[in-house]
């Protein structure tokens, strides 16, 4: 199979989708792949990186859509990239549908087949391709918090673990899942007093055991959440449901529970956000603020720190992007549900539930 890797062009987006030995490991299969020049430079790997592996360099990134069978990347592409696209091309990234009218619209008009990094879902429901950047996102979301927290950043001007005879900062995490998890255990480690949230009892008993002994498992109820606001210092929304728009946690009214100065992180910003007043920002410009709260939502966290999560991803999705190439979409799909699952958008229909659901299109199941 031709396989391209094209030049991420998202703002501050230096992840790139394959490492040289992800390259290598699909040369060796009897692949071809092209690599945009100066792909990887963001993640520290230069184009002789990949001609030494066996990779041929393109010029430009239409050239690498043009030439290729499966495009293997890190996000969604985006409005410029549109036209790139070709029917019947494979396209393995992570996509976000449901946050993303215009890009589902594209893609449907397309007649491509998208396959979500975000929606690839083992039998015990386990998402193998979104753990990495969800375990880069939660340790960076208990970072930035810490860092804006500061008053010459805008928040209540704050030590996340305070000092002796001074209290630390409080911090509340929306979602026991990995971004949660990570985010907690970080914080944690940091000294700050962390409550977690999630609906689940299980998981709640799970991170009671596993966490240190100032992360306090809560159960997540509205009423709940309303009761710690008052002085919570840093709130971090790391709530998922897979391939669905994330609810609203933290509405616009919460907002004046809450101290000014008190720093939100939405890590799940790129499905929508959990909170009423997020909208997406950017590493060139990653604050805002609603009504004296400070609201941190990059949209490509991981991006900020691309060696480690390029690596990181390139190790989870290498045997995908593998079982892809070698037995072409169709079939690697009907020998892996996990794959199947990951199926979005497929030459013009939609075949993954919730994104229809989202934007009030047709749902068409694929039969393989």
């Amino acid at each position: 199979m031709k396989i391209g890797i094209p030049k991420e062009i998202k703002n501050n987006e230096n992840r790139v989708g394959m490492t040289p030995s992800g390259v290598y490991e699909l040369i060796q299969h009897g692949h071809s792949v092209y690599v945009q020049a100066t792909a990887g430079e963001g993640s520290g790997f230069s184009d002789a990186d990949y001609q030494q592996v066996g990779a041929e360099i393109l010029p430009s990134i239409a050239d690498v859509y043009e030439a290729s069978e499966m495009i293997i990347k890190v996000k969604e592409p985006i409005e410029p990239e549109y036209a790139l696209v070709k029917p019947n091309q494979l396209l393995f990234t992570y996509f976000h549908f449901a946050s993303d009218r215009a890009l589902t619209e594209a893609m449907v008009k397309s007649n491509a087949v998208c396959l979500a990094y975000e929606t690839v879902e083992t039998p015990n429901h386990q998402l193998p391709l979104l753990i990495p950047m969800s375990e880069v996102a939660g340790r960076m979301a208990a970072m930035c918090g810490a860092y804006y927290l500061q008053k010459t950043k805008g928040g209540k001007g704050k030590l996340i673990s305070g000092v002796p005879g001074v209290k630390p900062a409080k911090v509340l995490v929306l979602g026991g899942g990995t971004v949660g998890e990570a985010t907690a255990r970080l914080a944690a480690g940091m000294g700050a007093d962390v409550y977690i949230f999630d609906i689940s009892l299980p998981r709640l008993r799970q991170l009671g055991m596993e966490l240190p002994a100032n992360v306090h498992p809560l159960y997540s109820s509205p009423h709940n959440i309303i009761s710690e606001l008052a002085d919570a210092d840093i709130i971090v929304g790391s709530a998922l449901i897979p391939g669905a728009k994330t609810p609203h946690l933290i509405t616009h009214d919460m907002l004046k529970k809450m101290q000014p100065g008190t720093v939100l992180v939405d890590v799940a910003i790129d499905q929508g956000g959990c909170f009423e007043t997020s909208h997406a920002t950017t590493h060139d410009q990653p604050v805002y603020t609603i009504d004296g709260i400070l609201h941190y939502a990059v949209a490509n966290m991981p991006g900020a720190v691309p060696n480690t999560s390029t690596i990181a991803l390139c190790n989870a999705t290498l045997r995908y992007a593998l079982a892809l190439a070698d037995k072409g979409w169709q079939q690697a799909c009907k020998d892996d549900h996990a794959l199947y699952l990951g199926l979005n958008v497929v030459n013009g229909k939609v075949t993954y539930k919730s994104v229809a659901d989202a934007w009030g299109m047709k749902y068409e199941p694929l039969n393989l």
